[in-house]
């Protein structure tokens, strides 16, 4: 699985989850600074990318068109770099089984 992280996620997050996320990247990376919700999500969409984010608006979206992409949706009130690394590695068997959960849009971690 492949995770796009928001911009309200640091993209020096991205190098440490190569090995259990490879190919995962962040929207500034792929050109999509200051891009509103809706590219991010049709960018996600087209290239089977899962999005990653600290705020409710990708969830939101989801509930408007359905799936994909999924939405990773990071509630942690401790958020550094590590934290969050920490928190999408620990959490990597539940990330894994929401690709395969039909109605399930969204999951949020804590």
């Amino acid at each position: 699985m492949k995770l796009l992280l928001d911009e309200n996620l640091s993209r020096r997050i991205v190098p440490f989850l190569q090995e259990s996320y490879a190919g995962s990247t962040q929207v500034v990376l792929v050109g999509l600074e200051r891009a509103d919700d809706k590219a991010i999500w049709e960018y996600a969409k087209n290239h089977d990318f899962t999005i990653v984010t600290k705020d409710s608006d990708f969830s939101e979206l989801g509930l408007i068109f359905g799936h994909p992409p999924k939405v990773i949706w990071i509630k942690s009130s401790n958020a550094t770099k590590e934290s969050i690394i920490q928190l999408l590695n620990d959490n990597k068997e539940k990330i894994s089984n929401l690709s395969l959960e039909i109605d399930i849009n969204c999951i949020e971690l804590y």
